[in-house]
């Protein structure tokens, strides 16, 4: 027993770095408890989120969210703020436990205001979901950026107030100095900016837009500051810097009020003048006021050529809405349709052929 109380009474007599025992236990404990109770908090705020999901309160469940994801670095610099209250330090380590602290609890400010964007990010996608344009879409996330960047370099502005404990105007006035190289330097980036700006401006596309760009024929995905995103047909994602992008010749396909085919069906010459007739009737017969035909569009069937090696019937119609697989399921139609009414009136395709005279083919004798 007596070794005990030995013990205790040199473990309380024991100081580290001019400190007892007691305090260095008291910042771990109060750190320790700032946690758990952020722990605890976030728990609670992740529960709250979900009942408000069942309320259909979605601004409310992305609001309890935010904080339940920015709580627990807020904790633990109020945490670390209190605990080191109880240390006994000298006015350097003073100053740069005090420097830590407070960098510390800027940054896990700074977090909780980044995560609060999707609050306005999600107030803002709600009512763009609900109009027919998507410019809205397009402006959303770059409004979500332009914050998050905001709040980046404000962020790094005070840090660096904390650290250099000089005022704000005097480091402002030091980017000044260096901002000509700084425009310099990104003579690129500030050339796409302003390509964005055109984009938006001109809108030659929206967000889901299938578009050809330098033959590259794709679904345009995103529209940042700098670039434009296009998902390819065959799968690969595509980054056109806006720069670039405002001055390149844009076709949007999503933008066209109809699907166009043109089709050159081809006779032999041996087909008599009533058969070419009677194709040319059967195409129509086909197409007269067929699937997405529009009264502003009739189709054309013209006898219009004699090539080299056939009988060209000129076949042209259009489809609407232009919806492309529709289109394809409509063009099918129509081929295995005319197959089959010209397969029942002998009417051949023609297709490439050669005819080779011998001199002994006693049928046709060789005259020289």
């Amino acid at each position: 027993m007596t070794n005990t109380v030995e013990t205790v009474q040199a473990l309380a007599a024991t100081r580290i770095a001019d400190n007892e025992l007691w305090r260095i236990a008291a910042l771990f404990l109060v750190t320790l408890v700032a946690m758990v109770a952020g722990k605890i908090g976030r728990s609670a705020l992740l529960t709250a989120a979900r009942r408000a999901d069942e309320r259909n309160a979605g601004v409310i469940a992305v609001l309890l969210r935010d904080f339940a994801a920015s709580i627990i670095p807020l904790a633990f610099a109020v945490g670390l703020r209190i605990g080191l209250a109880f240390l006994n330090m000298n006015e350097a380590v003073a100053v740069f436990a005090g420097t830590v602290v407070s960098v510390l609890f800027i940054t896990a400010v700074a977090w909780t205001l980044y995560c609060l964007v999707d609050v306005v990010d999600f107030w803002l996608m709600r009512p763009a979901r609900k109009t027919r344009t998507k410019m809205d879409d397009m402006l959303a996330p770059m409004v979500r950026k332009s914050l998050r960047v905001t709040i980046v370099v404000l962020t790094l502005l005070q840090i660096a107030t904390t650290l250099s404990d000089k005022p704000l105007t005097s480091l402002l006035a030091g980017l000044g100095v260096g901002s000509l190289a700084i425009a310099l330097a990104s003579q690129e980036t500030l050339k796409n900016f302003f390509g964005s700006l055109v984009i938006f401006a001109d809108k030659p596309f929206e967000l889901g837009d299938r578009v050809v760009v330098d033959g590259s024929d794709g679904v345009v995905e995103l529209v940042g500051f700098r670039s434009t995103r296009i998902r390819t047909l065959d799968g690969h994602l595509i980054t056109v810097p806006n720069g670039e992008l405002a001055n390149k010749m844009i076709r949007n396909i999503s933008r066209r009020p109809y699907i166009k085919r043109v089709a050159n069906l081809t006779l032999t010459y041996d087909t008599p003048p009533e058969k070419v007739q009677r194709a040319v009737d059967i195409i129509k017969e086909l197409l007269a006021d067929h699937e997405g035909m529009s009264p502003d569009f009739p189709p054309r069937v013209i006898f219009n050529e004699f090539n080299a090696a056939s009988l060209n019937i000129l076949v042209i119609y259009w489809y609407t809405p232009p919806d492309y697989w529709k289109a394809m399921a409509f063009g099918e139609k129509f081929n295995m349709e005319l197959l089959r009414r010209f397969n029942a009136e002998g009417i051949d395709f023609a297709f490439p052929t050669q005819t080779l005279y011998l001199a002994s083919d006693p049928k046709r004798p060789l005259k020289i």
